[in-house]
Formats: structure tokens, C-alpha cells, sequence
């Protein structure tokens, strides 16, 4: 499936009825060059589900975690990272739990040590505004949260 994003807006509006549609223990793949709208994306998916906070790109912290209801939502983004066994000493076997989602920026940077996912969304640059995304299910968890 692809489809076409304008604005930011609309790709807040985008990660907001992913997140309406996404089941607990969700892992979905964000790729993409920096600047495509990853976080942005991070950003509409966490605030549909009712973060008021800020949301920001963990490019330095590697996980933000948020505790909303009765799930958890871990946002990864693994660009800062050097190696791939380095995910064992952030404790990621940890946050793949039924209750949780996950969503990892960067993902082919924890290549063998992630998880495999449910969906993959590739983000790219149409121009200053516009983004292109592929979306492609993994998983039959995945072909519903597209489907939806």
C-alpha cells in the first residue's frame, strides 16, 4: 500500500489512526532518511492514544517509553547506534512485552537483534512538504493494523 502524505498534519494524522488500529505487542518498523517524518509520525500515533507531553526523537537516549493506560509504547530510534549487540545492554528483550508497542526508527541499525515486524512504513521525500510512504505487512497483526 502507498500513500501520499502533504503536511505534517497529516502525517500526525496518519500515525494517529495507526495507533487507533494498532493491538497491544505491535512492533512496526519506521524507515526512512533523516527529516522524513519518523517522529512526526511517533508524535500523531502517541497522542492518539493520549500522551500530552512532548514527544521527542530518542536520537540520544536510543528509547522514550510512555505509559499510557494499560499499555506501554516504546519508541526506538536506533540511528546513534554502533553496533547491533548493543540493544542487549539497553535492555530491549525487556520491553517486548504483550502489553506494549513498539516503534523503531532506523530499525536495519539493530539488524538480527530486533524483533521481526508486524508492519514496515518507508517514508520518502516528495518534496519540502509532501512524503510518499510504503506501507508493507509482515504479519497477520500487521495486515489487520493496515487494513483498518
Amino acid at each position: 500500500m502507498r500513500l501520499r502524505i502533504q503536511s505534517e498534519r497529516d502525517m500526525e494524522a496518519f500515525g494517529g489512526r495507526l495507533a487507533a488500529a494498532a493491538t497491544s505487542g505491535a512492533i512496526i518498523y519506521l524507515q526512512g532518511e533523516l527529516g522524513a517524518g519518523k517522529t512526526t509520525f511517533a508524535r500523531g500515533f502517541l497522542r492518539a492514544l493520549g500522551h500530552a507531553g512532548r514527544v521527542k526523537s530518542p536520537t540520544y537516549t536510543l528509547i522514550e517509553s510512555y505509559a499510557l493506560g494499560h499499555r506501554t509504547i516504546h519508541h526506538l530510534d536506533l540511528y546513534r547506534l554502533a553496533d547491533p549487540g548493543e540493544l542487549e545492554y539497553l535492555g530491549l528483550r525487556d520491553l517486548i512485552e504483550p502489553d506494549s508497542t513498539c516503534l523503531v526508527e532506523w530499525p536495519e541499525r539493530g539488524f538480527g537483534q530486533l524483533p521481526p515486524p508486524d508492519a514496515v512504513l518507508s517514508i520518502d521525500i516528495v518534496d519540502a512538504h509532501a512524503r510518499e510512504i510504503t506501507c508493507e505487512a509482515m504479519t497477520e497483526r500487521g495486515r489487520q493494523l493496515l487494513a483498518a
